[in-house]
């Protein structure tokens, strides 16, 4: 039985299993690496189709059972650990190559781990989570729209987020109180230079700290109106309206004044 601090609900529907494993379309030598395998729904069907897989559980009693099973199948390695405590780019290296990640992952740890993941070194082909759908939304959201925040920039300058599709509560056990959704992230490196991504992360975080905010006021600590037009971005505009493009060159400009 798994421990309710953990928020894991657990995915049953065979209809959107299938649909997972068709969408991330495994082959044999693929480097798969899943998070949170919890009862098992994506991991049996994924050992079908790899030739090795390690899992990720935090869950103590979850984990001492998928030791079992791996002593019994050579292929699956399994990690007991917190997704967000693992060392992703030694993982790959003892993998021999780029990791594939997929799983259901819970809803307090996937702003994070995205940030972790796509802020670190670890070589990743690409990501297939289930999310909160709201987490979805604001992941695939453009400039201007009520859900681009903070999350949407600092992901389009790492990273292409596909909005797949949704998943009913119904689709788990238990069912959770939100829509859930299921989207691909493929790392890559922008059409645009960040010169220094912690000073990037930085700007843009500042800039939706508060959203109401201009940004002439938002960003008074790292730059004046003056500096912020001189980039071709009117002072008086909010962080919302901002590509990430546009947070890039406001990075520069602030690198440029300190």
């Amino acid at each position: 039985m798994a421990r309710k601090r953990f928020g894991q609900h657990f995915l049953h529907e065979r209809g959107v299993i299938e649909r997972i494993i068709r969408l991330l379309d495994p082959v044999t030598d693929d480097r798969l690496v899943e998070i949170g395998p919890g009862e098992g729904a994506l991991t049996r069907p994924l050992l079908e189709r790899v030739d090795a897989l390690s899992v990720i559980e935090i869950d103590r009693e979850l984990a001492a059972g998928w030791r079992e099973t791996a002593a019994g199948d050579p292929r699956l390695n399994v990690i007991e650990a917190d997704a967000l405590s693992v060392d992703y780019a030694a993982l790959a290296a003892r993998r021999g190559g780029a990791l594939r990640l997929v799983g259901n992952l819970p809803y307090n740890i996937s702003s994070p781990l995205l940030f972790a993941l796509l802020s670190g070194d670890a070589p990743i082909v690409d990501m297939h989570f289930m999310l909160q759908k709201e987490v979805v939304d604001r992941m695939v959201a453009a400039p201007g729209s009520r859900d681009y925040g903070r999350l949407s920039v600092t992901l389009a300058a790492r990273a292409r987020a596909e909005h797949l599709f949704d998943v009913g509560p119904g689709a788990f056990r238990p069912p959770p109180k939100v829509m859930s959704a299921v989207v691909r992230i493929t790392p890559r490196s922008p059409d645009f230079a960040i010169d220094d991504p912690a000073r990037f992360d930085r700007v843009v975080t500042a800039a939706f700290g508060q959203r109401r905010k201009t940004l002439r006021n938002a960003l008074r600590g790292e730059l004046d109106a003056e500096t912020i037009a001189a980039c071709g971005i009117d002072p008086a505009e909010r962080a919302e309206r901002l590509s990430a493009a546009d947070f890039a060159a406001l990075a520069r400009a602030a690198a440029e004044r300190h």
